[in-house]
């Protein structure tokens, strides 16, 4: 009897699995791209490996998260004088853009409007922008024509949510939530506002983003909380929205965030955020962005001092490329417009060790299972060039290094930093590496391996 219920189970369990896998392979389309298509289209993101983020806005005035809005509770007249004082009368985006480029960027995506409802650009369908502040200029516009003279893929970040719009609902997430859910009370508290007409307001700010700036490369929309007293696909209109970017950018890059899961091309990267290196190698294999920050926050926060070490954000790097994945890293900038003294510090300690190191980032994914990482060290791949990079977090007090199963394989190794070779040793089995006895002066040095 035992064995029949141990087959009946096993039977159903694959059944079970049968249709997950089905249903996975049969998911509805919003478009009619193929996969050859959407793999050439993301070819030259996948290719970059690092971005920069850039979190900008009212919030750089309080200086105390970009979330102060909400964390606080503040009411819109609250809020107002930050919309009053704002005067960043240092704002150098070409300065920006020249330090994103030494640091080994090559995109970047920038808040057009978050979460407070403060736009930065010139919308012909609000006065809460940049154009009737102290600044009196379209600040977006400066910072696409910046980062493209150097080269750089432009991004928009824009956030689905706005608190400070009449008709976005109180919802669970909004500053005047209320401290215990109760439908009821939502309802009177959402009394007169309409969610269509927010929506409207939020299509047409996107189609100018998607129309008044030449090409996008990257769209950020940001967020969804499906769910009691959230919002999701719906009170977003998703799927317009989503073809409307399209259709105006065919080539554009979107992220996963409008709430379109059950769509095979609701989305063409997911994005884990500030997601340890450790769990990151979860996601080998599919195509990914982690968004991480310097510190804790995303906007400027004067007082807030977790800011990761140099070796922290190296790892952060390597992890995603060695997993095939991509890293966004965020500034964000001073409400002078300028990025602070931390910031400029870790852009510099990046922009050194990608100078000397950064074939081992660009193009490159992780290696063929062939290959076994050695302990304590991490190993990233170019298909193209068939190159292994060596990355060592520990470097061995002996200067010699083994890998195992190696023997044969490769033809030639040098330090990536200045092309010196690395002697190699075949003891029968492993491949030896005899590495300089003084480690070379940078944080994690790369060794590179030419392949048979």
């Amino acid at each position: 009897m035992k064995k029949i219920i141990k087959s009946v189970i096993a039977f159903l369990l694959a059944v079970l699995l049968l249709t997950n896998s089905t249903k996975a392979q049969t998911l509805p389309s919003i478009g009619n791209e193929t996969a050859a298509q959407k793999e050439k289209r993301l070819q030259w993101w996948s290719d970059a490996r690092f971005g920069m983020f850039i979190h900008w806005g009212l919030y750089a005035l309080p200086a105390r998260h970009e979330w102060v809005k909400n964390k606080e509770r503040l009411t819109n007249e609250d809020y107002q004088k930050y919309f009053d004082q704002f005067n960043p009368d240092h704002f150098e985006p070409k300065k920006w853009a020249k330090e994103a480029k030494a640091a080994g960027m090559k995109y970047v995506v920038m808040t057009t409007k978050h979460h407070e409802g403060f736009c930065l650009f010139d919308s012909k369908f609000t006065d809460y922008k940049a154009t009737k502040t102290q600044a009196k200029r379209d600040l977006v516009k400066e910072y696409v024509d910046a980062f493209r003279a150097e080269g750089i893929k432009i991004g928009f970040y824009y956030s689905l949510i706005d608190w400070h719009h009449p008709n976005f609902t109180v919802d669970k997430n909004h500053p005047q939530r209320l401290s215990k859910e109760n439908d009821t009370a939502y309802e009177r508290l959402n009394k007169g506002k309409d969610i269509a007409k927010y929506r409207k307001y939020l299509y047409n700010q996107v189609t100018e983003l998607m129309s008044n700036y030449g090409k996008v490369d990257i769209l950020w929309l940001d967020f969804s909380y499906p769910g009691k007293n959230g919002k999701s696909k719906d009170d977003w209109g998703s799927i317009e929205l989503l073809k409307q970017v399209r259709k105006l950018q065919p080539g554009i890059i979107v992220n996963n965030r409008l709430n379109l899961e059950a769509y095979a091309d609701g989305a063409d990267f997911v994005t884990p955020e500030q997601v340890s290196p450790k769990k990151l190698e979860a996601y080998k294999g599919k195509t990914w962005e982690t968004c991480q920050t310097f510190s804790g926050s995303w906007g400027y926060y004067r007082d807030e001092n977790s800011w990761k070490t140099h070796r922290q954000l190296l790892d952060l790097l390597i992890t995603s490329t060695a997993n095939g994945g991509n890293l966004i890293l965020n500034v964000g900038p001073t409400a002078k417009g300028e990025f602070d003294y931390r910031a400029n510090n870790a852009l510099d300690s990046i922009s050194i060790w990608m100078q000397a190191n950064n074939k081992s980032i660009y193009q490159c994914t992780f290696a063929p299972d062939t290959y076994e990482t050695p302990v304590n060290q991490k190993l990233t791949y170019n298909p193209t060039t068939k190159r292994l990079y060596l990355h060592l977090y520990d470097y061995p007090s002996t200067g010699t290094l083994v890998l195992p199963n190696y023997v044969g394989k490769i033809k030639y190794a040098q330090l990536l930093n200045d092309y010196s070779e690395v002697k190699m040793a075949d003891n029968g089995k492993d491949l030896v590496i005899s590495l300089p006895a003084k480690k070379p002066n940078y944080e994690i040095p790369v060794v590179e391996l030419i392949l048979k």
